[in-house]
């Protein structure tokens, strides 16, 4: 199969021009016509998925591994020395980043992780409303169905009607939220000091945490179209960079 035709797919499925300005999902390394008999998926990318990966492979991850220009290759960084790996062994990569976060990554958090309904929707902030609860209950929901070693939270208020999601890294969108509390990941000092000001309670639900399902989310969407073309689908299993203790 050429990547052109999976190209296609999954651009019919989840279009890559509803990515964010900034972002650099699509085919990152590789050409449309290169042929390819494997498909490893995964959140990111480090040694321990390449050395895995057989000659030829097609990746396909959440996280682009070139975001901005690169003005020199010198294999000393984190991006150039797994790109002299790949380009010895023909790995192509695709990424697809925010423009799965809107068609389905968030939806599949919300709906099938936390089990909720969505009440509202606006690009990457979706948002459901609960039977009111404590904040503390609230948060052991949360907890557990995160699997979330830390407790990182805002608490504005001691109970919880409705609330919002964005995975990843999404603080930006707080003007946005307009519920009474709002989930996502790397929650910064001064965005503690922002939710406080608008009275948002915050739960810090990691950026691992909650894009991990990316791998489930993708392979769904690709296993019958792969094995109609008798091409192997692989679902990565990344370990957090983080260690809690």
């Amino acid at each position: 199969m050429k990547i052109k035709e999976i190209y296609d797919f999954l651009n019919a499925i989840s279009p890559f021009a509803l990515q964010e300005v900034w972002d650099n999902s699509g085919l990152i390394l590789g050409n449309m016509e290169d042929e390819f008999t494997e498909v490893y998926i995964s959140l990111d990318i480090d040694f321990e998925v390449l050395n895995q990966l057989s000659n030829g492979t097609l990746l396909i991850t959440h996280h682009p591994l070139i975001f901005s220009g690169l003005k020199k290759i010198n294999f000393d960084s984190y991006t150039t020395k797994l790109l002299e790996v790949m380009i010895k062994k023909d790995i192509k990569l695709i990424s697809m980043h925010t423009n799965i976060d809107k068609t389905h990554l968030n939806r599949y958090v919300m709906e099938k992780v936390l089990g909720f309904e969505i009440v509202s929707e606006d690009e990457f902030i979706l948002s459901a409303k609960i039977k009111e609860m404590s904040f503390d209950n609230f948060y052991n929901i949360i907890k557990e169905k995160f699997g979330l070693e830390f407790k990182k939270v805002v608490k504005c208020s001691e109970t919880i009607s409705s609330f919002s999601l964005t995975t990843g890294s999404g603080m930006s969108l707080l003007p946005l939220v307009k519920t009474d509390i709002f989930l996502t990941g790397d929650i910064k000092y001064h965005d503690a000091m922002e939710a406080k000001m608008r009275e948002i309670s915050l739960i810090d639900i990691g950026h691992y945490e909650s894009e991990v399902h990316f791998n489930t989310v993708v392979y769904a969407i690709l296993e019958k179209y792969l094995k109609k073309n008798k091409i192997l689908a692989i679902m990565g299993q990344n370990q957090n960079p983080f260690e809690y203790k």
